[in-house]
């Protein structure tokens, strides 16, 4: 004879409510991580590709001097694009410590930095510089933006369901915090709730010690 159910719970809902928890968790952390890491690995490729000598100039001087150059860095030529790059960075670890409606305007504007630091690279790529040009680091640029662009929008996109920084802890010392369970001569077993639906669950008398 199993104890009495509480009416309006099943046996077991409690441990698939926490399962179904707990992937939902896990997926929003894996989710977090990847749009961090775009956001983070974007944002440093573009910043250190616009430090590269994107074009050198070589001006000429009367014999014997030799040709005066002129290397110009990406900076150099964009001087908004390393500091949007900073920017990112900064909002790429932002992620990890905001949380719900402030997250997704955070993702936004990462989203919205990207685009303008791949739009940078793109200029660097079909401008037309003096000199000898090196695309290359246009398109590092223009790449670095792509994926500092996606984080912002996976972070836009899906932010409010992620779990925000210390929010483990937070649910652990508010489980913890729960009252145990009152024994049938009036003591606090110890067992908290979720260890008493448990105990239902295989049949047993959790009032019992």
């Amino acid at each position: 004879m199993t104890a009495a159910q509480p009416r309006g719970r099943e046996p077991g809902t409690a441990a698939v409510a926490e399962a179904g928890a707990g992937a939902r968790a896990v997926a929003g952390r894996r989710e977090l991580t990847y749009a961090v890491l775009l956001c983070l690995a974007g944002a440093g490729l573009a910043l250190w590709a616009s430090t590269r000598t994107w074009a050198v100039d070589l001006t000429a001087r009367p014999a014997p001097l030799p040709p005066l150059r002129d290397a110009r860095t990406g900076a150099g030529l964009l001087p908004w694009l390393p500091a949007l790059a900073l920017v990112g960075l900064a909002g790429g670890g932002a992620v990890l410590a905001t949380r719900g409606r402030a997250r997704r305007l955070l993702g936004g504007l990462l989203c919205g930095l990207g685009a303008a630091v791949a739009a940078g690279g793109g200029y660097g790529l079909v401008a037309a510089f003096d000199g000898a040009v090196s695309r290359h680091w246009a398109g590092l640029c223009l790449l670095g933006g792509v994926l500092a662009g996606a984080g912002g929008l996976l972070t836009a996109l899906r932010g409010h369901r992620w779990p925000a920084m210390g929010a483990r802890y937070e649910r652990r010392a508010r489980r913890d915090a729960r009252p145990g369970v009152a024994g049938a001569d009036g003591r606090v077993t110890g067992r908290h709730t979720t260890e008493a639906w448990d105990a239902l669950d295989r049949g047993e008398d959790p009032t019992v010690s």
